[in-house]
Formats: structure tokens, sequence, C-alpha cells
């Protein structure tokens, strides 16, 4: 018996409960260039990606749909989403048809849709990267015929669903391709100069020499603008892939366009007007019409001012700065005085006119790099397209370098 003055103990519920709303997180991949992991990992965390991990070229992650959006979206360093949907081990085309034939392609579109398949094959095992992406293309097609529906066709250029292959020894990944058209194209680069730099490549130098726009920017050779117009977009945190037409997530099943909207106009509500200036300049005419046309396209004419002039003759146009330049590479560009004194040109013009700034330089020629005759503070190995490259970095001051360091 229990004292009736005693503290009754509270009755105990084993009911569960109730669930709160969960997010139902997805795995996706974000490819990237060799090199640029480190980048993409940052940028994926400030969207509040779960679970994250780098990979090569590629960084694996967790989100929602909404997430999802805003990678596409906001990604700089990426050039495509992926979302995995089946893991396999395969060692032959036709086990690989075979396997492809059971995957359910009826749910995840329809037979009116256009498809493509894009592939990178690793593998001693399948020799032949077409035929091996030929069969999986089989494999689809007579599956939509099994299940009584119409073939669905393919289209190289403008499929509504695109779908990639990643084969590495004897392991299969089939995935998604949320983005569709690469995310380095942008959309404003409507003219294109003899030697490119890809948008995302720009954009991971740009994280890589940490640029916030802290500084005033210049490009001394910018071509046809793409450093230029990367910097003035990460400065005003405006999204790079914000006035894109379209992405394939858009014609997939769950597709949200109201969720996308939500995600697009949040976007625009982050905007940050320019505190510093954005110089874009070249010798050449030619150049200076190309990056007229492609910062116009990239509507940020009022933040970038573009000037035709040589770098060797020219002053700085402010006292400091932040400097990003591509130099020519003689594998590309080929300079009329040789490419070792052409660099031996852009170091004395470093030392004796931009005393105060920061000067990042991209170059293939490393050997020639050391013409410069500047110790730099940063040497990071970087690929540009199929070129080996090295990013170096210099803080350009008067007297010795140790005399500044010991001044610190």
């Amino acid at each position: 018996m229990t004292d009736q003055n005693s503290p009754r103990r509270k009755k105990i519920s084993f009911r569960k409960k109730p669930k709160q709303e969960q997010r139902r997180d997805t795995k996706y991949v974000a490819t990237c260039f060799k090199n640029t992991e480190e980048e993409l990992v940052a940028e994926l965390k400030k969207l509040g990606a779960a679970a994250i991990q780098s990979r090569n070229r590629a960084v694996s992650f967790y989100g929602d749909k909404e997430l999802l959006y805003k990678a596409n979206i906001w990604l700089r360093t990426a050039l495509r989403v992926l979302k995995p949907i089946h893991n396999f081990n395969s060692e032959d085309a036709e086990d690989l048809y075979n396997r492809c034939k059971k995957i359910a392609w009826e749910k995840l579109f329809k037979p009116q849709q256009t498809f493509a398949i894009d592939y990178a094959v690793y593998s001693d095992h399948f020799k032949h990267d077409q035929y091996t992406a030929l069969k999986m293309k089989d494999a689809i097609v007579d599956r939509f015929r099994v299940a009584g529906l119409n073939r669905p066709k393919v289209d190289r250029k403008n499929a509504e669903v695109k779908i990639h292959l990643h084969i590495d020894r004897n392991r299969v990944t089939i995935s998604l391709d949320s983005s569709g058209a690469p995310l380095f194209k942008r959309g404003y680069r409507e003219e294109q100069h003899r030697a490119p730099m890809n948008e995302c490549l720009a954009a991971a130098l740009l994280m890589k020499a940490g640029w916030k726009g802290q500084l005033d920017f210049l490009d001394p050779m910018c071509g046809s603008g793409t450093l230029a117009i990367e910097a003035a977009l990460m400065a005003a945190n405006i999204p790079p892939n914000l006035n894109r037409v379209s992405f394939a997530f858009e014609h997939w099943e769950d597709y949200d366009a109201s969720l996308l909207s939500k995600v697009l106009g949040e976007a625009k509500l982050g905007f940050t007007p320019l505190k510093v200036n954005v110089w874009a300049k070249d010798r050449e005419m030619r150049s200076i019409r190309m990056c007229r046309v492609n910062v116009t396209a990239a509507n940020m004419r009022k933040s970038i001012q573009i000037e035709q002039g040589d770098f060797f003759d020219a002053k700085p146009p402010v006292e400091k700065g932040f400097m990003i330049m591509n130099p020519p590479y003689d594998q590309r560009l080929k300079t009329t005085e040789g490419i070792e004194a052409f660099y031996q040109k852009v170091g004395t013009q470093l030392k004796h006119h931009y005393i105060g700034w920061q000067a990042w330089i991209i170059s293939a020629e490393i050997d020639a790099l050391k013409q410069i005759g500047l110790k730099p503070k940063k040497k990071i190995p970087l690929m540009n397209g199929k070129l080996a490259c090295e990013l170096r970095g210099y803080e350009l001051f008067s007297g010795k370098r140790k005399d500044k360091l010991a001044s610190v």
C-alpha cells in the first residue's frame, strides 16, 4: 500500500510521440575539375548540404529537392549535379545490357520525351566506350517496348532527359543528370576567344586566390572577359546560373515549378551592390568587343569597366588592388618576342608599377613562369582543359621579401 500523503508517481506513457516532419534527403554527386574539390566542398557547406564527401573530381552530398535546385543555380565550381539511381558490378557489355533492362525506366520518364547518355568509362572490361553506351541505350528502349510503350527517341544535342553512365573498373553507377547542359554554360558567353577559360575554372581560380570582393579587381589580359565577369558575380552575390534558360530536372516526373520559383526569388533577394571596381582590359580590340558582348549578356555592364590598353604600357588604375591574369601559353597563343621574354616583361611590369597589389597568374608555361622573377607565396597545380597548369600568387611590395615578413 502507498501512503496517501506521499507524492504520486507520474504515470509513464509509452505511446510514441508524433514524428516531426523530416526532410527526405537524397544522395547527389557534383562533378568538378581536378584540384577544385576543396572549393566545391566549401560551396556545398554554404548551401547546407549534408554528409559531404570529397572524391576525385567530384563531391558527393545529401539534400532535399530544394537543395538540388539551389545547387544547380548557385554552384560556381560544379560542372554538373548528378542523382545516382543504380549501382552494380558488371564486367561485360551483355551483362550491362541485361541489368539496365531491368531498371523501370518508364517510371523515370515518358516515352514521348527524348533522352541521351553521357558516359565516363575507366575499365579494362569495357574497352569501347561508345559501344558500351550504345548497349545501355538499347536496354532502355527495349525496356519501354517490353512495357508495351512507344520507344523514346535519342537526341544528343537537346535531350530532355540526360542519363550519366560511369564505370570504374567493374563498378557501374547510373545517374540522372539534373543539370542538362554543363553548368559552366552560364548563358553569357556569346563570343569566344581563341583560348577561352572555362567559367567553372575561372570561379575556382578566384576562390583559391581568396577573392571576396575586398579590393578593386583587374584582369589586364581579359580575352572574352570570363574572369572579370565571374569576379563581379561573386562580389555581388549573384548566382552564376540565375539566367540559364533551363535545367534537366525541369523534365523530371517530380519537378516542382513553384519550388524553383521560390529558390530563384530568394536568390535575387541576396544581391549586394558592388563596393569595388572591376576592370577588364586587353590590348586587342577584337577581345574588347567580345568582352563587351559577354558582359552585356551577363547583365554586368554597370559593374565592369572595359578598356582597351596594353598591360606593359598602362599604369595601375588604383594604388592597391587584386589582379588575376591568364597570359598566353605558347601551346595556344603565340607571342612575338618569345614566351620566356614575354613573362619576363610581365614580372618587370609588376615589380616596377604594381607595388601594393596582389597578383595571381595561371599558366601552362611552368619554365616561363620562373622568368617572372618574383617569389610566389603559393603554387597551386590545376588543369586548364588538357593542359597541366600552375596558379601562382604574388604579394607585391617594395624592398626585399624577408624584410617585409620581418616587419609583420
